[in-house]
């Protein structure tokens, strides 16, 4: 997929943008946690600004095409494909100077069951061209805190891209991992870096706790982020996330391929 109509078609049909599966009630559920300084919305950020509810409501129409309307309280959120294919095309400018530099590149989701198959090309692609994808922390246990207390887990690599998965649980692979918003794998993987002398990512690629963790630690990141997860997009408006892209993050696995070619393609990293 290279056509930028392509591009276009494909994200409308299986509604990564456009009116899409989040919902604008879950949105603000999450805009309204956000702006309360709840952990699980803040994703690994400490923002530098207040953000109200309605200033969030702004910032998310302006970076993803939500309904500007503070009225608006149900049905379907929107995401405009324009925005997604203008961050995409950043993302893929970044990518596409990380392979040029040979730069040291960790990638990381929180969405493994949905976009593993989106993050995993990049990484082949990215070591390819000669940068190291790097893999610290492999096997570590982390406690993380859930809605049903402090979990244990397990942090893995998967076609080099980082996830956890529950302690004592064998992964399978149409499950290679569990959902999280935490930033402590991300935190965890950067430590055992440093620990271990380095190298350290100069590119962190990943969504939820991964980009808005390593991007209040200083580091580079870019990925994909929901309707509802305003933190991604505080983070970018913050300048603390390089790129945002708008887009639903709970699609079809299969989905999120063609995103993933457009992406190399774009940053000619296709082979």
């Amino acid at each position: 997929m290279s056509s930028v109509d392509a591009l276009r078609a494909h994200l409308l049909e299986a509604r990564l943008a456009g009116p899409i599966a989040t919902t604008r009630e879950k949105s603000l559920g999450r805009y309204r946690l956000f702006a309360a300084g709840d952990p699980r919305a803040l994703l690994g950020l400490e923002p530098e600004e207040a953000w109200t509810v309605p200033r969030l409501v702004g910032l998310m129409a302006r970076s993803c095409g939500v309904s500007p309307d503070p009225g608006c309280v149900s049905g379907p959120d929107t995401v405009d494909p324009e925005r997604t294919i203008a961050a995409l095309d950043a993302f893929a400018e970044r990518l596409g100077r990380a392979a040029r530099h040979r730069s040291p590149v960790l990638l990381g989701t929180g969405h493994p069951h949905r976009l593993l198959g989106f993050y995993a090309p990049l990484a082949r692609a990215l070591s390819a061209a000669g940068c190291l994808v790097l893999t610290p922390a492999q096997g570590r246990r982390i406690d993380i805190t859930t809605g049903f207390g402090v979990r244990p887990y397990r942090l893995r690599y998967v076609r080099g891209v980082a996830l956890i998965h529950e302690a004592g649980v064998r992964p399978v692979p149409d499950a290679p991992g569990a959902h999280s918003h935490s930033p402590l794998p991300v935190r965890t993987v950067l430590d055992a870096a440093a620990a271990a002398g380095g190298p350290l990512p100069e590119l962190v690629i990943g969504d939820h706790g991964w980009v808005c963790g390593a991007g209040q630690l200083g580091f580079e990141a870019i990925g994909p982020a929901d309707t509802d997860d305003p933190a991604v997009f505080v983070g970018e408006a913050e300048g603390k996330v390089r790129v945002a892209v708008p887009m639903d993050d709970s699609a079809l696995p299969d989905h999120y391929r063609p995103i993933a070619r457009y992406v190399l393609n774009r940053s000619r990293l296709s082979h």
